[in-house]
């Protein structure tokens, strides 16, 4: 909720792999906005909304939308991602540490999420949603007990970390996540998972292999 040259505005966004959508309202002027998008690039949905609402409410502000946003992605750019840069380096550091993978394969399961599986596939570590598919990817150590994923599916840019807790005898009990960026889009909420061991090493049959 905000102002917008004096009106009252009630604007909310939201992105997933692939599409994003944006609704604006302005309740006094019984106007309301819609913009549906076959991409998830940034700012390009704030850019048509404001637009519109430029020309419906006929402001001359004067503002080049487009050429703000693009700026903005221009710097984003040159920002960079210096929390993932850290951690896959690190990865890399740490490839030849010898990790069991038998203490962590397994069926994990979240109440609200579902089931995850943990699986070897040509001597890697993968993490594999059943309920979200393109939540798939291979995990690499990072320290301690703690994996980090690179989903095959990068335009999601969610990259995030597999955290294990272990029992007395080493075996992986838990896991909590958490996003490796923190330009990460809030809608991923790993942090709220928990994810706790229900089965031993079955088989899953949508397993990506």
């Amino acid at each position: 909720m905000s102002d917008f040259n004096g009106f009252f505005k009630v604007e909310h966004s939201g992105t997933i792999a692939g599409m994003s959508s944006d609704v604006v309202l302005i309740p006094e002027l019984e106007l309301g906005i819609v913009v549906l998008n076959n991409s998830e690039g940034v700012g390009g949905l704030n850019v048509m909304g404001f637009i519109l609402l430029d020309e419906y409410l006929k402001l001359a502000t004067g503002v080049n939308w487009i050429e703000m946003v693009k700026g903005v992605q221009q710097r984003r750019q040159q920002m960079g991602d210096p929390d993932s840069e850290k951690v896959w380096a690190k990865v890399e550091e740490n490839k030849n540490v010898k990790v069991n993978k038998d203490n962590f394969v397994g069926i994990y399961e979240d109440d609200w999420f579902g089931k995850v599986e943990v699986f070897e596939k040509n001597g890697d570590l993968w993490f594999k949603s059943n309920k979200s598919p393109r939540l798939n990817g291979k995990m690499a150590f990072y320290q301690g007990n703690t994996f980090a994923i690179k989903w095959e599916y990068q335009d999601m840019k969610a990259d995030a970390f597999a955290i294990f807790s272990l029992d007395e005898n080493g075996k992986a009990q838990n896991i909590k996540m958490k996003g490796i960026s923190r330009f990460i889009d809030f809608s991923f909420d790993f942090q709220d998972l928990d994810l706790k061991r229900v089965l031993e090493n079955t088989p899953v049959a949508n397993r990506k292999r």
